[in-house]
């Protein structure tokens, strides 16, 4: 058991991590809306498919409306913004940000009615944590020619995290199926309707030449349907299942690692001691975060 636990932590660990750098190359050439809308719409039907050939129940209409609401948060709202601001950021930058969702849902919890109130080693943590991203993104005291982060493509990949920490605050009260998969496929299926008619709207369909795009974007997609998007969450699945939770929870720290070295390697995005900092910074920050969650040792 072991062996496949480390298997299913590697693939999450290696997989996610590379999911910014798949997202870079797919948008290369295929407009950033539409791809994400590619990707989930494919996924669903596979992964829908796979889940009611294996006999599970059909969906109830108040499970469809919960799915729609998470997965317009999560993957509408968190992934798409995140592949529109990959066009200005580089994906480890972008990695780097979206690592900082547990400091949005610690902060969501404590303000909304009934939520748990952070303790002193949660809100050192916050601080740690905002500091961090100061660090990363401000362009008048540490920003130089060499290295700058976009503030728009920033912005944006701020706006992602805190959809995505809305969605999943959601999630812990949505009328889910007994399926974790069929609910990630319904989410999928949702997402890839807003996706799609966000993309329609902004004129991304209407000047997008399938001629155009290059294998380097054709071999990102592909990679981002089948590992990012099949093989990647069957392993979380899988593990959510099988493994303790607080060793599950560490590839919120590693995902943010590996994305940018791979970013620096196979894209040749630029690495500077701002980064290694502001990488430092947050993942301690995370690292706090959830120690703080965690129940007290008898």
């Amino acid at each position: 058991m072991k062996t496949k636990v480390w298997l299913a932590m590697l693939a999450i660990y290696v997989i996610w991590g590379s999911t910014y750098l798949g997202i870079r190359f797919a948008i290369e050439s295929i407009p950033p809306f539409l791809h994400a809308g590619m990707r989930f719409l494919i996924a669903a039907v596979l992964i829908l498919g796979w889940r009611f050939l294996a006999g599970d129940e059909r969906p109830t209409l108040t499970q469809w409306r919960d799915a729609s609401i998470v997965g317009l948060f999560l993957l509408l709202g968190g992934n798409g913004l995140v592949s529109w601001a990959e066009q200005t950021v580089d994906s480890g930058i972008a990695a780097l940000i979206v690592g900082t969702v547990p400091l949005w849902l610690t902060l969501f919890e404590a303000l909304r009615p009934g939520g748990v109130k952070p303790g002193w080693q949660a809100v050192v943590g916050l601080l740690i944590g905002f500091g961090g991203i100061f660090i990363l993104i401000n362009p008048e005291t540490l920003a130089s020619a060499a290295f700058r982060v976009d503030l728009l493509g920033a912005g944006a990949l701020v706006l992602a995290t805190i959809l995505w920490a809305m969605g999943s605050i959601y999630a812990k009260t949505a009328q889910v199926p007994k399926s974790v998969f069929m609910f990630t496929g319904m989410q999928m299926a949702s997402a890839s309707v807003g996706l799609l008619l966000v993309s329609a709207l902004n004129g991304e369909m209407a000047s997008f030449d399938i001629r155009a795009v290059t294998l380097t974007s054709w071999m990102g997609l592909i990679y981002l349907i089948l590992f990012a998007s099949l093989v990647a969450f069957v392993a979380y699945g899988w593990l959510l299942r099988n493994a303790p939770i607080s060793l599950v929870s560490t590839y919120g720290y590693v995902n943010p690692l590996v994305a940018i070295f791979l970013g620096a390697w196979l894209a040749n995005e630029v690495l500077t001691w701002r980064v290694f900092v502001a990488a430092a910074v947050i993942i301690s920050a995370v690292v706090m975060i959830n120690r703080a969650k965690s129940p007290p040792k008898i």
